[in-house]
């Protein structure tokens, strides 16, 4: 795909910030489980928070293949920073601007695109994930007030941003279509977050619990209609999706460049191990593993930016490049032998890193789902 001066120049932009500001800090960040606030700071100011957002709502204007360089070249550096950039860029930014009233952003999302506060978006509970239906979380219309009550579980960003849309029945009859969006501030009445999951990896992006105890919620808080709360999830799934699949990108290639250091360095036998066949074809196999998530990334998001439905091409850019970043990812640990299953190299924490990457967003089973039923034709009720 031949890339624009504009698109070419982004690209150099994220990836001159992310290898000087925050690769150095990765390693480091990991072990103390440390929020990158000053990193956001900076990421606000060159425009990485607001990158789809129109210029007069405070944002860059950006198309989605921008966006999608750009969070390459974050997660090449850090996954963590990556994670909490891909919510806030395109879900949570994006439902605003989709849904919110003139006022609501205003108030928000103008901040959010210049990167003074983080967003985080609240869908998942205990008891339901993939099936958003299942949630067991109220809203119940009181006056001027909405009383939400429930939990939330493994929210990015739970414990460190300053706005959340969550996700409510307010008619718990209607399934999916009683479901409604709201926003929530950490300052109000009944809101609280549960313990910091200790993860696997992404361990610099927190997660958490939210708990909702007769939390008390404005009504012009409401995104959207009311009922129109699944609508507001859904509508943000291709943007979402392209960027886990473009921060997947980011982590392969980082795995990749440091098998391929590393093999040149490694002496065995008085020769480099990159001599070696065995090892030149499973690096050969990884580079064309992640050449393919880079084509399938980057047609999902030339679609979007053309008007396409791309959902099937979202979900395929999602599933083959999450499913890549595991096995690239765990293949550079095997070039590394040892050494590669230590801290001291980077691979041991871009393999911890991968792992979520084939669950949020939509696991790799439903994201088969979604491109299964595009292929084959079936409809909600029945086939064509």
């Amino acid at each position: 795909m031949q890339l624009s001066k504009e698109q070419l120049m982004i690209q150099k932009m994220a990836r001159e910030f992310a290898r000087k500001d925050l690769m150095p800090m990765a390693a480091e960040r990991d072990q103390k489980h440390e929020y990158p606030a000053d990193s956001l700071k900076k990421m606000g100011e060159l425009g990485l928070l607001g990158m789809l957002v129109p210029e007069e709502y405070g944002g860059e204007d950006m198309d989605t293949v921008s966006y999608a360089l750009a969070m390459s070249e974050v997660a090449y550096a850090c996954a963590s920073t990556a994670v909490i950039m891909s919510v806030h860029d395109s879900i949570c930014c994006g439902s605003l601007l989709r849904f919110g009233t003139e006022e609501q952003k205003q108030k928000y999302l103008v901040p959010m695109a210049q990167g003074e506060f983080v967003c985080s978006f609240a869908l998942s509970e205990p008891e339901a994930g993939s099936d958003p239906a299942g949630m067991e979380t109220t809203a119940v219309r009181d006056g001027d007030h909405y009383i939400l009550n429930g939990t939330k579980r493994w929210i990015t960003g739970g414990a460190t941003s300053e706005l959340f849309i969550v996700l409510a029945k307010t008619d718990p009859e209607a399934g999916h279509k009683g479901i409604s969006a709201f926003l929530v501030t950490k300052d109000m009445e009944g809101f609280s977050t549960g313990r910091l999951e200790d993860k696997m990896g992404q361990c610099a992006s927190d997660t958490t619990d939210l708990l909702f105890n007769n939390c008390r919620v404005p009504a012009d808080h409401l995104l959207g209609k009311e009922g129109q709360g699944f609508v507001v999830a859904m509508s943000g799934l291709d943007d979402g999706r392209i960027g886990i699949a473009a921060l997947s990108l980011g982590v392969g290639q980082a795995a990749l460049d440091q098998a391929v250091e590393y093999s040149k360095q490694r002496v065995q036998f008085g020769k480099p191990i990159a001599k070696n066949q065995g090892l030149r074809w499973m690096i050969a196999d990884m580079a064309t593993d992640v050449e393919a998530a880079r084509l399938l990334v980057l047609n999902a998001a030339a679609k979007k930016d053309n008007g396409q439905k791309c959902s099937k091409e979202a979900s395929m850019a999602k599933l083959h490049a999450s499913e890549m970043a595991n096995r690239v990812t765990g293949q550079a640990i095997q070039i590394h032998g040892g050494y590669g299953y230590t801290k001291e190299f980077p691979v041991e924490r871009l393999y911890r890193d991968a792992r979520v990457l084939t669950i949020y967003e939509g696991t790799s089973q439903v994201q088969k789902v979604v491109i299964a039923n595009d292929v084959i034709g079936d409809k909600k009720k029945g086939k064509k």
